[in-house]
């Protein structure tokens, strides 16, 4: 097989795999940001603080719980016996102050005949005797289903009264609402159920993605194999290679690296023999990227978070991509470029400088951290008591973003030591 057919067949063969893998980073830029929309809006209605911390929801559990008890409210022999006491005692009172008032000295003749007729006719003796009859007979009128029913509707809105003066934020509930009505539903675990079986869905077509991608360097690794001692192709298979470098190394900045999540799973309790129960509560949840990180540290305006912000930014976006650039014009057979310093020194010795294979280590500590923290606080907010039971997770999980910075990491690491090898093997072969 001739050079050109050699090369023409080469250019096929990567040019496909650097569509494919361009198709595979946009598509994870694509989804990693409709997926990071929906987990915070996931994560802003399910947070703490309108849940097992909201006003709303503790005034809707305790109405709930009034109106029950109403419905379940029967009078014991004892409470009977003891209201029919308080009646006997309040017509009691009633009697005593009616005849007060009808022995009051009366000045003119109208009350004088009525002080008359009243005595002639009224019993209070009598009166008094019959009171138990009388309780009895309004104990009965109250333990009535119709006049149960109309003191159970005079009491919950009394409860509703008094609930339409205790709310959380008005701006906070406006939120939720909108967040609801934008994904189309009216209540929370329809909403719920939905964004958790479509992230589910995102994630694994992330990680998909992001394993074809490192499928294609595995190839293109196995082409490096195939073409070590083919010195004509070098140049055009490194191009591609740099190409492709760089493809990963975009996706790897850009798609979330650690999503970190700590959440009460559960929490169940007794409140005046009613059982009540809180799922998903948000304690914290946070989703970025590297250049997201880099965009709040210097969003911060603090002087110290803008330090920091910027030396990642130098030395895991602007040195990486200098690297490979610098060793892409070192390959080149321009005697010029190669014997440039600033070129010779990003190709051959920028490595102790860029800190991209330090910065993967220290995300992954972080996240080691990050979980064994949450994991050690979290397992402290799990109870199980008779009543009361409570239980909390650390979902906090690497992302995409990680594996493909490291595939990149990696990558570089794997040409720094083909672009040495075959320069080493051009030197050695006899011109």
């Amino acid at each position: 097989m001739n050079r050109k057919l050699q090369q023409a067949s080469l250019a096929l063969l990567t040019i496909s795999l650097l569509l494919f893998a361009g198709y595979c980073s946009f598509k994870i830029y694509t989804l990693s940001s409709e997926r990071a929309i929906r987990k915070i809006d996931y994560s802003t209605v399910n947070n703490i603080t309108h849940g097992l911390l909201s006003v709303d929801a503790w005034k809707n559990h305790l109405i709930l719980i009034a109106s029950h008890r109403i419905d379940d409210f029967e009078f014991t022999p004892e409470q009977e016996k003891l209201l029919q006491e308080q009646l006997e005692k309040v017509l009691h009172a009633v009697i005593n102050k009616a005849d007060t008032l009808l022995h009051q000295k009366q000045k003119t003749v109208k009350g004088k005949i009525r002080k008359f007729v009243a005595n002639a006719i009224i019993d209070e003796n009598k009166l008094h005797n019959q009171v138990p009859g009388f309780a009895e007979t309004i104990l009965n009128q109250i333990k009535e289903p119709n006049n149960k029913a109309k003191i159970k509707e005079l009491i919950l809105s009394k409860i509703n009264d008094y609930g339409s003066i205790t709310y959380d934020s008005a701006s906070d509930v406006a939120r939720i609402d909108d967040i609801l009505s934008r994904y189309g539903f009216t209540d929370l675990q329809s909403f719920n159920d939905s964004v958790e079986r479509e992230t589910s869905n995102v994630g694994e077509q992330m990680y998909l993605l992001a394993y074809f991608e490192i499928l294609v360097v595995m190839i293109f690794i196995f082409i490096w194999i195939i073409v070590r001692k083919r010195f004509h192709l070098h140049n055009q298979l490194f191009t591609s290679s740099v190409i492709l470098a760089l493809i990963i190394l975009s996706a790897g900045l850009t798609a979330p690296m650690i999503e970190i999540d700590a959440r009460i799973r559960e929490m169940s309790f007794l409140l005046l023999g009613e059982s009540l129960s809180f799922h998903d509560q948000i304690i914290f949840f946070q989703s970025k990227s590297i250049v997201d990180v880099v965009h709040v540290l210097i969003d911060t305006g603090k002087w110290d978070s803008i330090l920091v912000g910027f030396l990642i930014l130098i030395f895991s976006i602007v040195f990486p991509l200098a690297k490979l650039i610098g060793s892409k014009l070192y390959m080149s057979a321009n005697v010029k470029w190669n014997n440039n310093k600033i070129i010779q020194f990003f190709a051959l010795k920028s490595g102790k400088w860029s800190m991209a294979d330090v910065y993967v280590v220290a995300i992954f500590m972080a996240y080691i951290g990050f979980k064994g923290i949450l994991d050690n606080q979290l397992s402290q907010l799990n109870i199980k008591t008779g009543s009361l039971a409570s239980i909390s997770t650390n979902e906090t999980t690497l992302q995409p973003g990680f594996l493909l910075f490291i595939c990149y990491v990696l990558w570089g690491l794997t040409l720094s030591f083909i672009m040495e090898r075959s320069k080493q093997l051009k030197t050695d072969v006899p011109s």
